[in-house]
């Protein structure tokens, strides 16, 4: 990438910020134009991060492989640096697709919940595009708290009682972990004297043996914040909780959030403790590994037991990061790519779920809804069945039902994991990746039997709850679904069913994106070689 080209690596960072920015020049009164400002940005970021993921692959015709921009056009490790490769590339069109989504689906009226909601979820999409793109550990924890900070006011837009309990548990335990992180942090300063990530990985495996202890105990500490984030159990106790009194579209943009915390461990795991790391190689993978199988355990329990949707649909969450974490304790290329596929199809199914669950229950009181206070719940067993003598020739399903059910029915389908969708195909491929390992021991069996116990699970409770909400009749006319609702829906399903579709090159991507992972040297160099522009130091 030159010329212009290169500053589309700065572009997800820039946009949203310059854009909520703009924003706070206008009151409350300028709706309209607000919602034209935020939906251009965020339509523009999924080009962007189209544009980067075809840059730093194999497709693009111009550099390939990692893409290094210099802030203040200091080198590294001495400047700021932000990295693109095939990883933070896939990861930022996955946000930007979810943040267009959520946001076309807040203007049917949950934009208008609370004051500076625009503003808020552009800086929110900006420090996770950042987050995704700093080559720097300082820096990822300064995007990380800008995430935060926007997180906090979007979690507490609307009102209502359960709504601020479940904000203010959320604010306490990522306050904590941010404590966590900037302890972390210091310990490995100490230790190496950088944070740069590319210099960090040179480093480590240099590491005096007297003070590879504080160290790991500085990389344990930092760990320990990014799996609050990503949900690990028994860290998780917040998390379904605070996702069901969120807003629909909050809680499918916060689809993405714990994938941060997901993708930071894969980062650093593979770049800092990988085979080169000396003795530092593969430290804390029996920690993610059986703190991966707890959270799975976790997860199917609570969704078996939740009566809400929501609720559902925040377990399931947790499994997904129990399985993402297992698999990474376990480790290899081909379980690393089916990973990342699962990780796509997962997040995509969830943030559609999110969308869809409030006008599946919309029977409830629409102001309660707004306010996060009502969550209708679905019956144990089905009690709602037509009686047999009544003659069901020409019985009409009423066009919002057809269309809820059948984009119900796509959701369960794509989280329990049933051919012949993405989330089958990626849980074919994690069993495949795993059967096939060098010595497929116990551990390997025990992940294989919770991903198929969790599709089962998620099948019978979410085929409870389309009965008992969708297709028990009742007495009042289905409520109305404006296009704006049904449309961002329809884009998340059918990014989910072209996965399916183009399975074989989405494979194929990941696949090299492995590879890259395991080999980080094309990162290392990237970063090492990557010179100011004019040559010297301003």
């Amino acid at each position: 990438m030159t010329g212009w080209l290169h500053h589309l690596i700065i572009a997800p960072i820039l946009l949203p910020l310059l854009a909520s920015a703009l924003m706070l020049a206008f009151d409350e009164r300028r709706r309209v134009l607000k919602r034209w400002l935020s939906l251009g940005a965020s339509a523009l970021l999924i080009v962007n991060a189209a544009a980067l993921l075809w840059f730093t692959s194999d497709a693009g015709t111009g550099a390939v492989g990692p893409q290094v921009y210099l802030l203040g056009n200091w080198p590294a490790p001495f400047g700021i640096v932000l990295v693109v490769d095939r990883l933070s590339a896939l990861m930022l069109l996955l946000t930007n697709v979810l943040g267009f989504t959520s946001l076309f689906y807040a203007l049917a009226r949950w934009d208008r919940s609370g004051p500076r909601f625009h503003a808020l979820f552009l800086l929110l999409l900006m420090g996770v595009n950042g987050a995704f793109l700093t080559g720097d550990i300082f820096n990822l924890f300064v995007f990380f708290e800008v995430l935060l900070a926007a997180s906090y006011g979007l979690i507490l837009h609307g009102s209502g009682t359960e709504r601020t309990s479940a904000s203010l548990h959320y604010i306490t335990i990522n306050i904590a972990a941010s404590l966590l992180f900037l302890i972390g942090v210091a310990l490995i300063y100490s230790v190496t004297g950088t944070l740069n990530m590319a210099d960090l990985a040179t480093r480590i495996a240099r590491t005096d043996p007297g003070d590879l202890a504080l160290l790991e105990a500085g990389a344990a500490i930092l760990g320990v914040a990014f799996l609050v984030k990503a949900g690990i159990w028994p860290l998780s106790f917040w998390l379904p909780r605070t996702y069901a009194a969120a807003a629909p579209p909050v809680a499918a943009l916060f689809a993405i959030m714990t994938k941060v915390g997901i993708y930071v461990i894969l980062r650093l795991s593979f770049l800092l403790f990988g085979e080169a790391s000396g003795d530092a190689a593969g430290f804390a993978n029996d920690g993610l590994l059986y703190g991966g199988l707890a959270t799975m355990v976790f997860g199917v329990i609570g969704i078996l037991s939740a009566r809400q949707l929501t609720r559902v649909a925040g377990h399931y969450v947790l499994v997904s990061s129990g399985t993402l974490l297992a698999g990474l304790g376990i480790g290899g290329q081909a379980l690393i790519a089916a990973l990342l596929f699962y990780l796509v199809s997962s997040t995509l199914a969830v943030s559609a779920l999110y969308l869809i669950i409030e006008p599946v229950e919309r029977n409830a009181d629409e102001e309660d809804m707004i306010a996060g206070v009502a969550e209708p719940v679905f019956d144990d067993e089905y009690v709602g069945a037509i009686e047999e003598e009544e003659d069901e020739t020409g019985v009409v399903i009423p066009g919002t039902i057809a269309i809820l059910g059948g984009g119900f029915i796509f959701c369960a389908l794509l989280l329990a994991g049933l051919p012949p969708l993405s989330g089958f195909i990626a849980k074919f491929a994690i069993i495949d990746a795993l059967l096939r390992a060098g010595s497929v021991g116990p551990m390997n069996w025990t992940l294989i039997g919770l991903i198929i116990v969790s599709g089962l699970a998620t099948m019978i409770v979410m085929t409870r709850a389309g009965i008992d909400l969708l297709w028990t009749p009742g007495e009042d006319a289905p409520s109305r679904l404006s296009l704006v609702e049904v449309a961002p829906i329809g884009l998340l399903l059918a990014v989910c069913l072209a996965l399916m579709l183009w399975a074989g090159p989405v494979m194929a991507y990941l696949e090299a994106t492995s590879v890259a992972l395991h080999d980080p040297a094309g990162y290392l160099a990237a970063v090492a070689n990557a010179a100011p522009a004019g040559g010297t130091r301003p």
